[in-house]
């Protein structure tokens, strides 16, 4: 045994354990964030339950003896010691705990809130009934109810009400497109030419040097450009009308009806009559509208691409900027700066400056970078546009600099101890061939510390890719108005600001107006933003196994 232990076969074991007990943590942690994001997908029963003659339920929404109908979101137990007597009253002698249901009504513009909670004794047997619908709405949350007429103008519709519904979104959504891409593709570019004209004009002021020829060319110029505009501004509002006419009529759980404008219904289903293949194509449609769309109401609905893009976006540029920074800050501390107190001291400082919280680096980056350069900047080459800012503002070039500082000690420490593993054998030996430093630093030295170049990478990667503290002073928004990349000059726009898959669950989870309807969506996100991190390492990865595999006959590993 004292032997067994000496060999140190227990500590190999221990240490096995303990890494497996970790990777099986984690692998929970991610199983479960995902259950519950991407359940909230699934299109879930709606179910119908007889109010029992108990106490009246929430009596904003429900009386005795009436119907509700919704979707059970949780269910939870309540202690006997919390319910009112008469609830007590109708458990039994041996039941300690009476079951809560949260239940989903959604008609927010019916109800108080989108949300009730009632014990599960107040209610009798839940059913299924298939007429009941889910109606998706651009604004204003889901709408749960029963179809019973498509309006049309003054005629009504009360047969073959699906086909006609059919037909009639699939031309909403076709008119939706034409209106983004008038929007997009003219109306934008047409606001981007009168923004050059008028920054023009405020330029020759500046200097001194507007004359009366220049004056009359950029007022004919603006003149054109407002008269296309007005034109496209009359043909949207005929492409806008031309679904003001149409409405569904439905009827919600109280029987009242309700008409919903045709322009607001983005999609609907029966989800009690679906078939599992159905539900099936309708979860996968729902999680590509939320890779793929815009976010609504707050961000608590519709879809994250501006967030997935800009978060993607900012690692690249900050990768970009980082990289170079810290090989070269490593070469020179280990191939070319003598060990003496000044590099000793540089070394300690890049240690320390891996653990200075995130928080300091965005103030570091509002000051220095937002207020100090971004500030020169503009008063040098943007001083007709003062005193709206262009970089004097946070932006996301200062967020990917602030994040570069933050990850950079990462980078250098990586790459520096990649040059360490070098053997001097091979420097020595390039040397003796007639290379001079350089090259020999450049054909030799550094592609055998690629990897390590690398495995920097992926830390500063996995590092930056969830930050979020910094960018909420250096560039963040809760909703961008348009993408960092688009069509105009000079395409990509780094001063503009950015959404960012961090601050979208940080925003969701505790800022928006409707936190228990959103909950699921923190979930969802912060499943897609570890997805992300993790397709982005693998990239990087992949690169450095490559290259390991390319100098393994070196000795690197």
């Amino acid at each position: 045994m004292l032997n067994w232990i000496r060999s140190g076969a227990p500590w190999i074991w221990l240490t096995g354990g303990a890494v497996s007990i970790s990777l099986l943590s984690v692998l929970g942690l991610l199983l479960l964030i995902g259950w519950k994001g991407l359940t909230y997908f699934w299109p879930a029963p709606l179910y119908q339950w007889n109010v029992a003659a108990l106490t009246p339920v929430q009596g904003e929404v429900l009386d005795k003896n009436s119907i509700l109908v919704g979707q059970i979101y949780e269910r939870s137990f309540v202690p006997r010691s919390y319910l009112p007597e008469d609830a007590r009253n109708k458990l039994a002698d041996d039941e300690e705990f009476a079951t809560r249901l949260n239940i989903k009504i959604a008609n927010r513009e019916l109800y108080p809130a989108d949300f009730i909670s009632v014990l599960k004794m107040q209610l009798d047997e839940p059913t299924t009934p298939s007429e009941w619908a889910v109606i998706e709405r651009s604004s204003g949350g889901y709408f749960f109810g029963k179809i019973v007429a498509f309006q049309d103008g003054q005629t009504r519709y009360e047969n073959n009400i699906q086909d006609l519904l059919n037909n009639k979104l699939e031309d909403a959504e076709r008119l939706r497109r034409e209106i983004d891409m008038l929007v997009d593709d003219q109306v934008k570019d047409l606001g981007w030419q009168l923004e050059q004209l008028r920054l023009a004009k405020r330029k020759h002021e500046l200097n001194n040097t507007i004359t009366d020829e220049f004056l009359a060319d950029n007022s004919k110029q603006k003149n054109a450009l407002e008269q296309e505009l007005a034109k496209l501004d009359v043909q949207l509002d005929g492409l806008r009308l031309g679904m003001s006419d149409y409405s569904l009529i439905v009827e919600d759980m109280m029987g009242e009806q309700v008409a919903i404008p045709l322009k607001d219904i983005l999609d609907y289903w029966y989800p009690n009559t679906m078939s599992l293949p159905e539900k099936v194509a309708h979860w996968g449609k729902q999680v590509w509208k939320f890779l793929s769309e815009d976010p609504r109401e707050s961000n608590s609905e519709g879809g994250v691409f501006p967030a997935i893009f800009g978060t993607v976006f900012l690692v690249i540029i900050m990768s970009i900027i980082v990289m170079p920074l810290g090989v070269v800050a490593a070469i020179y501390l280990h191939e070319y700066a003598k060990n003496n107190a000044l590099t000793r001291i540089i070394r300690i400082a890049v240690i320390n400056l891996a653990g200075v919280p995130s928080i300091v680096y965005g103030v570091f980056g509002l000051g220095f970078f937002v207020y100090t350069i971004g500030a020169s900047i503009d008063n040098v080459f943007y001083a007709e546009r003062l005193p709206a800012p262009t970089f004097g503002t946070p932006g996301l070039l200062w967020s990917a600099l602030t994040l570069a500082v933050l990850t950079l000690p990462v980078v250098i420490v990586t790459t520096e101890e990649g040059l360490t593993r070098i053997p001097n054998s091979v420097r020595h030996g390039s040397l003796a061939l007639g290379a001079t430093q350089f090259e020999t630093l450049w054909r030799v030295v550094l592609p055998m510390a690629t990897p390590a170049i690398i495995t920097g990478l992926i830390l500063a990667i996995a590092r930056a890719a969830g930050e979020v503290a910094p960018l909420m002073l250096v560039g963040v928004v809760k909703l961008a108005s348009s993408l960092p990349v688009d069509g105009q000059f000079p395409y990509v726009h780094l001063e503009r600001k950015f959404m960012h898959l961090g601050f979208h669950i940080y925003d969701v989870g505790f800022q928006t107006s409707n936190i228990e309807a959103a909950r699921p969506l923190v979930y969802a996100t912060s499943f897609l933003l570890v997805t992300v991190i993790v397709g982005l390492n693998l990239t990087a990865i992949s690169i450095r196994n490559n290259l390991r595999e390319k100098y393994r006959t070196l000795g690197q590993d």
